[in-house]
């Protein structure tokens, strides 16, 4: 692997309050997505991609038992995926792996006319937005 852009992100570590259900949700969106499986251990699980790895933790040290996405810290994480069949076949079977589809009423354009995107939320609470790639030659703003 060659050697990581200075200021790329490292890794992501979520703590999460039932481990067993964040492997469920993010583990399986992280796997669908092209990330391999990294580290485990006892009460955490992380998954790679690039140089890139995110990690989900069952941590004693939490203070609430659901994430809060409107408080200040994390809203939300947002990946690219391939093209928008692809982020509506994703946003299709997520809902087996614990996922609730977001603004349902503006899907897929929650995010504007021109963005092609789910939006869902786990019943931790923890967001994420599932990007389509634009097509080549189509201008993004």
């Amino acid at each position: 692997m060659s050697r990581p852009v200075s200021g790329t992100l490292h890794h992501i570590e979520l703590w999460v309050p039932d481990l067993d259900r964040a492997i469920t949700s993010l583990g399986w969106l992280l796997e669908a997505l092209g990330h391999t499986p990294y580290q485990n251990w006892a009460d955490g699980r992380s998954w790679r991609l690039g140089p890139t790895y995110l990690v989900v933790e069952r941590s004693p040290a939490l203070t609430a038992d659901r994430h809060d996405r409107c408080r200040p810290g994390l809203n939300h994480l947002a990946f690219h995926v391939e093209d928008a069949a692809a982020v509506e076949r994703l946003a299709e079977e997520s809902t087996r792996h614990g996922w609730h589809l977001m603004f349902p009423d503006r899907h897929p354009h929650a995010g504007g006319p021109q963005h092609h995107a789910a939006y869902l939320e786990n019943d931790d609470g923890f967001e994420v937005e599932l990007v389509a790639l634009p097509s080549p030659g189509r201008r993004t703003g």
